[in-house]
């Protein structure tokens, strides 16, 4: 059974991530987990101390802070915290290495919130799954925190009017690391969730000052390191069916360029980098890409972003279910005091997403 904890875990030992927890309060979680599992005495025992403690993590990160703006850094690290003591458990019992996977599969999905990407029923909801990803670039700024994490926290349990119906808000936070997209995780998230909502919303952090709404995103990785700091290069690999080069948008964006003013520009962004058909360079193209092209970029660039963009819009067109569904990159800010005017725009944003839903 491997038990090496991850470069991302090994990180959050830090002393800086660990002031940052002590100052949160969710410090706390970690000696609550430890004593559980040492109790633990059977694998299904260890599955229920596995999700409650996951589940109380993710509840406390979406509880609206008394004080303070939204700080997505609490939850990223006391979930690094929390999976580095499951990996290097040694528990009483006989736990296989598929059961130990399961657990700590478990204890990711969970705390991130995509076991909770449930909403009440009946006719009067309109459905809106948001997403957003953890910190990155911590050897560049290990306190850095991301406004598209803060905004998923924020947002999760939103509800607002959309004429005579009501939206209600569902939100899950996706890793930045590229072996999990390959493994499906984004499918796994919000396949299911396409024959429900009624609009699914990507969102990622972006350039300083503005608001792009992504047009069109593409089939393929640039190679930046993500948060283990893995790099891959080529065709987005899907877990099944063939990948097309592009897939689309289907939000209102000029909708939402007209109706979410705010101290922030407001893009819709249709530039593409890609290989025309019969040639043999990259080139850009700011009006989308041309017919028969290979990606190289999306609107969203050729990471992380860009890829969750295209596989939710490659799932809403395999579903047929017709959910609105695009991403948003929303200005770049570092720290959670400086997200505070980016979320609230963002409401703006997401409220003219669903008009005349």
């Amino acid at each position: 059974m491997r038990t090496d904890t991850t470069p991302e875990e090994d990180r959050a030992r830090l002393p800086l991530p660990r002031r940052l927890l002590a100052r949160s309060g969710f410090d706390a979680a970690d000696p609550l987990f430890a004593a559980d599992l040492r109790g633990a005495t059977t694998y299904d025992q260890a599955r229920e101390v596995v999700t409650s403690h996951a589940s109380r993590l993710w509840t406390e990160a979406t509880r609206t802070p008394t004080t303070g703006p939204v700080d997505d850094r609490p939850l990223y690290w006391a979930r690094l915290t929390l999976s580095a003591r499951l990996r290097s458990w040694r528990p009483s019992f006989d736990l296989t290495p598929r059961e130990h996977t399961a657990l700590l599969r478990l204890w990711e999905r969970t705390s991130r919130g995509i076991t909770d990407l449930d909403f009440p029923p009946g006719e009067r909801w309109v459905r809106v799954v948001v997403t957003g990803f953890d910190p990155f670039h911590l050897d560049e700024d290990l306190e850095c925190s991301n406004p598209s994490g803060a905004a998923a926290l924020d947002l999760h349990g939103w509800t607002f009017p959309v004429g005579d119906r009501t939206a209600v808000v569902r939100a899950a936070l996706f890793p930045v690391r590229w072996d999990d997209f390959a493994d499906g995780l984004v499918e796994e998230a919000l396949a299911t969730r396409h024959g429900v909502a009624d609009a699914v919303l990507t969102l990622s952090r972006g350039r300083p000052e503005r608001f792009d709404l992504e047009v069109f995103n593409g089939a393929w990785r640039g190679g930046g390191p993500d948060n283990l700091g893995v790099s891959r290069t080529g065709p987005v690999p899907l877990t099944e069916g063939e990948a097309p080069q592009w897939s689309r948008s289907t939000l209102p964006v000029e909708h939402m360029v007209a109706g979410a003013t705010g101290p922030f520009a407001v893009v819709a962004n249709t530039e593409v980098t890609e290989v025309p058909s019969g040639g043999d360079r990259p080139s850009v193209r700011p009006e989308g890409p041309s017919e028969g092209s290979s990606a190289r970029r999306g609107g969203g660039g050729d990471y992380l972003s860009n890829e969750i963009a295209y596989r939710n819009t490659v799932l809403r067109d395999r579903t047929g279910t017709g959910a609105r569904s695009g991403h948003v990159h929303l200005p770049r800010t570092t720290r959670p005091e400086d997200h505070v005017p980016v979320l609230e725009q963002l409401r703006a944003l997401v409220s003219a997403a669903l008009e005349n839903n």
